[in-house]
């Protein structure tokens, strides 16, 4: 990959970084409180619960991508970016830009996905 295209996806990771942290979800912690009108009334504490559970669920989720993006940083700085993690092979660019933090080539990711979706459902 030229440098061109090293620094097009350097900015694109830096702007989904930025993005990220300026949202505010890492650091709100609103909904994760429960405030004593809730606990009078079994649907308003449920519904606070589900709140909660949302909020940890896209907390887990930004956090997860947040290091990604950072890890395909250090990538972009080793030289080692937009090459899959486990086969070696170059990750198309056509990828790269719908997920510039993205660490396997397609078909690994795939395969990937389908072994995980195997060992679900035999659980």
């Amino acid at each position: 990959m030229n440098e061109k295209k090293l620094k097009h996806f350097e900015e694109k990771l830096l702007q989904a970084r930025t993005q990220i942290v300026n949202s505010g979800i890492l650091n709100d912690l609103e909904d994760l409180k429960i405030k004593s009108d809730d606990l009078a009334d079994d649907a308003d504490l449920a519904n606070s619960t589900i709140n909660q559970q949302v909020t940890f669920s896209i907390r887990a989720k930004e956090m997860a991508k947040l290091k990604r993006i950072d890890a395909a940083l250090g990538r972009i700085e080793e030289g080692t970016y937009g090459y899959c993690l486990e086969s070696g092979e170059e990750i198309s660019e056509r990828r790269l830009e719908g997920q510039p933090w993205a660490e396997y080539c397609l078909e690994v990711a795939e395969e990937m996905e389908r072994e995980s979706g195997q060992r679900f459902r035999r659980a």
